[in-house]
């Protein structure tokens, strides 16, 4: 018998244990500070993460094709 807990095997019980223990250390002033800024970082490496998959689409789209692909043997 292990007590290791995946996310598989949560049930209602659990998460509901986990809600009232995060009330209980953080207090219910503190839960809607750590929420805004939860949702300001995933907005900002959202932000980043479509930055670069912008810069990657636009460097394979100008990058020079090989020397060795345009020859035909």
């Amino acid at each position: 018998m292990t007590a290791f807990i995946s996310p598989s095997n949560v049930g209602p019980g659990q998460i509901i244990l986990i809600i009232i223990l995060i009330v209980f250390l953080f207090g219910g002033k503190k839960i809607p500070e750590i929420s805004r800024a939860l949702g300001r970082s995933m907005a900002e490496f959202r932000k980043g993460r479509e930055e670069a998959e912008r810069e990657l689409a636009e460097a394979t789209k100008n990058k020079p094709k090989d020397e060795s692909e345009s020859k035909s043997g």
